[in-house]
């Protein structure tokens, strides 16, 4: 059997820098009580959500993306000409082809970089994390730009109170490169197809329809076990952990896998309350977040996991920028 050469890869790879980009109209609760039935101390009961942002009208995917994207490249001084590998992790793309990916790095000026999309629902982006630090390793690629955005209110039915009091739009993104110190740990992820139904957008339907109830079940019994998996393939315990960053998809269960884990509430992000759930995007605004509080120092774990629709999920802990 012939034997193909290898490229020569990293040794490691890490996050060089975070960006986000948060639409400008803020939609509260009261607001959203003005066109159902629903009110302020409803919503924060069940979801722990103060508010939510909406894209305007000229906002897409790709320019949400493409606006994260630009802030972590400036701040990690790479130049979008040294991006080899644009991944866009998004479900809410209006079109299935082409995908945005390719769009995105034009605007970047990543003209020449691979490009694709991932559709991993609220998971994308750690799957997509997982794959960029494995190509930086492997030799395919020396810089990554890993974006997760969102419109979810294009997929909204306004008088759902069971999905329209949840989910916002936003983009985060993270710019991934090579190191001499391994920055990325081993993802930990997997799916359940048998529950694919729980999220989804019905083939004959225009809006998106969700199990809420069966969700968080799911979620507040079976994530705590895959934190703590990706913790031991990193070699390190929960209580190491300087910041905990599960998906925003809800408040109590954000704080449900705190408490399972061990972990004190100061190290935990809540995006959540002023951004709701915004699918692949949670986790890099949560992170960027706690980047422009000062809630992390460079080098400090993070642990990642991420859950939704598929169901699908993924974990994994990275060290701060």
């Amino acid at each position: 059997m012939t034997s193909l050469p290898t490229r020569a890869g990293a040794r490691g790879a890490r996050v060089l820098a975070f960006g986000e980009h948060r639409p400008a109209r803020v939609v509260t609760n009261d607001e959203l009580s003005e066109h159902m039935e629903t009110s302020d101390a409803w919503i924060r009961e069940r979801t722990g959500i103060a508010a939510r942002r909406y894209a305007a009208p000229d906002e897409t995917v790709v320019s949400m993306g493409a606006a994260a994207a630009a802030k972590a490249l400036a701040q990690s001084g790479i130049e979008a000409s040294d991006v080899d590998l644009v991944l866009l992790a998004s479900c809410s793309m209006t079109r299935s082809i082409p995908g945005g990916a390719a769009s995105l790095g034009t605007l970047l000026g990543a003209t020449r970089a691979g490009a694709v999309d991932v559709n991993a629902a609220c998971a994308g982006f750690c799957y997509a994390l997982s794959w960029a630090a494995d190509a930086i390793r492997n030799g395919s690629a020396r810089h990554v730009v890993v974006v997760g955005s969102e419109r979810l209110t294009t997929w909204l039915d306004p008088t759902d109170r069971g999905t329209a009091i949840i989910f916002g739009d936003g983009a985060g993104a993270a710019v991934v490169g090579p190191s001499d110190d391994n920055g990325i740990g081993p993802v930990v992820w997997g799916s359940d197809g048998t529950r694919a139904d729980s999220i989804r957008v019905p083939d004959d339907g225009a809006y998106v329809t969700m199990d809420g109830p069966g969700v968080f079940r799911w979620a507040t019994t079976e994530m705590a076990e895959v934190a703590r998996n990706a913790c031991a393939a990193a070699g390190l315990e929960p209580s190491e952990i300087k910041s905990f960053v599960p998906h925003q998809a809800n408040l109590r269960i954000v704080d449900s896998l705190a408490r399972q884990l061990g972990i004190d509430a100061d190290r935990v992000a809540r995006d959540i309350v002023e951004m709701g759930n915004t699918s692949s995007a949670s986790v890099p605004l949560a992170i960027a977040r706690l980047v422009d509080e000062g809630r992390v120092s460079p080098g400090d774990p993070m642990l990642l996991v991420a859950f939704g629709a598929g169901l699908t999920y993924a974990a994994q802990v990275v060290t701060a920028p």
